[in-house]
């Protein structure tokens, strides 16, 4: 296979240097296609992306803005893609919220992200200390090596099908009142015939969240396939992940962000990721906002499942509605169009 490197120009010539002595290094020897500007995003469909960033000092990349407008406005612009990001700052802010936005809107044109699609290289690259340590190298060695395996990874990677897949459902909500359980309802009806669903409910006073244990204890832990405070996750979540094909987050939108308990899911799955890594495994979403923000919701299951868990994230992995009151969502314009469209995304992403 090869590679298409999507590349926008920096602002200056001194922000992209450090980046452009990685990608020589690591796509020496590969066919590489070269994409610079906005008005060369055509013909991508497809494709295997690498999407190249180089930050300044404000965190800004004009060439990328222009990009991420065209991404937006063209849905289908990416269609049937699979790619990774490598984003490289001048300073130790801004390169993992500009590759949240970036990766969402990637994957909203319709590119799926391998796990683990972040290379990022902050200004002093002290993000790579431990990798450096344990590959006997120095801080760019270990940056270098990241981004190595990332582009592996996107050229040769291929997610795993299943006659009939397991889909896990994780919510917090009440079923009465939820308008994502309702989405989430409709949906389960058109896939029902060829997986097999499991829901777990995550109700308040059944989830502690994680309260940092030393590494060296959550690890020994997560290898005996639990955690030091028990519970719902290790007895019910724990051995559902490990079997499950794709997980499906029940997402409203509370105060912007992730309700508590599935935070605290995330943060307890520490523990079992100590001891395996999710890239044959899907996270979906459906994300239900009372007035506005389902992106900023959407870009933090990315940042986290996607980018820090490893979970693969297929195109148009989120459904993103905007509704308040009880039984709402159901009514909205061409809901059932989009319920459709999502379940038909799911079951060509995990069927055979």
């Amino acid at each position: 296979m090869s590679i298409t490197l999507i590349y926008p120009t920096p602002d200056s010539g001194w922000a992209g240097q450090r980046l452009e002595g990685v990608l020589n290094r690591i796509l020496a020897g590969r066919e590489v296609r070269a994409v610079r500007t906005a008005e060369e995003l055509v013909s991508l469909k497809g494709q295997r992306l690498l999407f190249a960033l180089a930050l300044g000092d404000t965190g800004v990349n004009v060439e990328y803005v222009r990009m991420l407008a065209r991404l937006r406005k063209e849905p289908g612009l990416l269609e049937g893609c699979t790619g990774g990001l490598i984003v490289d700052g001048a300073g130790e802010l801004f390169t993992k919220s500009a590759a949240a936005e970036g990766a969402l809107a990637m994957n909203m044109a319709g590119c799926a992200l391998v796990g683990r699609p972040l290379v990022e290289g902050t200004g002093s690259l002290a993000n790579f200390a431990v990798q450096a340590g344990n590959l006997n190298t120095n801080l760019m060695g270990a940056y270098r090596h990241a981004a190595a395996e990332l582009a592996d990874h996107v050229e040769g990677f291929v997610f795993p099908k299943k006659e009939r897949p397991q889909v896990l459902v994780l919510h917090a909500s009440s079923h009465h009142t939820s308008n994502t359980i309702a989405l989430w309802s409709s949906v389960r009806e058109r896939l029902e015939d060829r997986c097999a669903i499991h829901e777990i409910g995550l109700r308040n006073g059944t989830l502690s969240d994680c309260s940092g244990c030393p590494y060296t204890m959550c690890l020994h832990f997560g290898e005996q396939g639990g955690c030091f405070y028990g519970g719902v996750m290790r007895d019910e979540v724990y051995p559902a992940v490990r079997t499950a094909d794709a997980l499906v987050l029940l997402c409203p939108n509370y105060n912007d962000a992730l309700s508590a308990n599935l935070t605290a899911f995330i943060n307890r799955l520490t523990a079992l990721f100590r001891q395996t890594r999710f890239y044959d495994k899907a996270v979906f979403a459906i994300v239900v906002s009372g007035y506005s923000g389902g992106d900023v919701v959407a870009r933090q299951v990315v940042a986290a499942m996607n980018m820090n868990k490893s979970f693969y994230l297929p195109r148009h992995f989120a459904m993103m509605e905007t509704a308040n009151n009880p039984g709402q969502a159901l009514g909205l314009p061409g809901i059932q169009e989009r319920l459709g469209g999502f379940a038909q995304n799911m079951l060509e992403t995990l069927c055979r």
